[in-house]
């Protein structure tokens, strides 16, 4: 009995992550996106000037800044819309607190922040230097965390907002070559859920989005010295375009979701791995109770398919390397 009501729910659960979300109206809200000048982060800002949101963004290149401002005034639903350019550095930078009042002077109130900065790198452990591990650490989590500081004051004065991360499938379960990488993601889940208890009574909702590897500049990026393991167990996972994410991304933030993913295989990691995470949603947790041990299976079939990889994958090298030495 206990397995055909799994079963059912299994179903409702693929029912429910297909169906089509609502459409928001941004008319009255003012979204401020960090990294918004180029990747998931200009896709989510354009997406949120379709929905009829003001909307800052902040990265470091001002030139960057520039092109992106066009594309995302290009998109917007009024010129009465603002689209608003800072230059910084949002984790070294002291001043945030300054460009969030400006922006609110300018804007309005800030009611959806989403910390989109960071960066990747891929490179076995031993090969990794430690600096590189503190840089991960920096940009992807400290620049997320000193952002959010400079913003939430002001959400809690006004007792409304919503707070997103974005993090990574990476930073839900570990994979061969990204351990710098992994680890600064999944210390963003750690603070959000901690940071969700304490906003929660302020009626500000947290959100971390775990998005797969995505078509940007970046990923092209790091593509070029990407352990050819870590080549292999990713291509399981596919590859998304920035607007595709940027869309479910948003949509997840607005409707209060905790956790926020893309595609089957990441919504059912995100499941496999909800034990302790926060939901406003009693379907949600029914499809977590009642699938939880058939995705661990499924996650622990994967993690031997991986070790499968790597394996073959020490083994092509090393032929390779003795038909070198003949």
């Amino acid at each position: 009995m206990i397995y055909y009501f799994a079963l059912a729910v299994i179903f409702v659960a693929a029912s429910l992550f297909y169906r089509k979300r609502r459409t928001f109206n941004l008319k009255n809200d003012h979204c401020l996106v960090t990294g918004g000048s180029s990747g998931i982060g200009l896709a989510i800002a354009i997406q949120a000037a379709k929905m009829g949101a003001n909307v800052t963004i902040v990265a470091r290149s001002q030139e960057r800044l520039d092109a992106a401002k066009d594309q995302i005034y290009s998109e917007v639903q009024s010129s009465q819309q603002k689209v608003l350019t800072f230059s910084a550095d949002v984790f070294k930078d002291t001043n945030l607190k300054d460009i969030v009042k400006e922006v609110e002077k300018q804007a309005g109130p800030i009611t959806i922040l989403i910390n989109c900065a960071g960066t990747s790198l891929c490179s076995r452990f031993e090969e990794t230097p430690l600096e590189d591990f503190k840089k991960m650490l920096d940009v992807n989590f400290l620049g997320s965390i000193n952002m959010t500081q400079a913003v939430v004051p002001f959400m809690k004065e006004r007792k409304n907002g919503h707070i997103a991360f974005v993090s990574s499938l990476a930073g839900l379960i570990g994979i061969y070559g990204y351990s710098a990488y992994s680890g600064s993601k999944f210390a963003l889940l750690g603070a959000a859920e901690a940071l969700q208890m304490e906003v929660k009574t302020y009626d500000i909702s947290v959100t971390v989005s775990f998005p797969p590897d995505t078509d940007t500049p970046g990923f092209a990026e790091e593509m070029k010295n990407k352990p050819i393991e870590t080549v292999r167990i990713s291509e399981s996972a596919g590859l998304y375009s920035a607007e595709d994410v940027a869309i479910k991304t948003l949509n997840d933030i607005l409707n209060k979701k905790f956790m926020s993913s893309i595609g089957f295989e990441g919504w059912m990691l995100c499941t496999a791995c909800s034990a302790t995470t926060p939901t406003n949603s009693f379907v949600e947790l029914l499809v977590q109770i009642f699938t939880t041990g058939i995705f661990r299976l499924a996650a622990f079939i994967y993690l031997k398919q991986c070790d499968y990889t790597i394996k073959k994958c020490a083994q092509e090298i090393e032929t390779q390397n003795k038909k070198a030495i003949n």
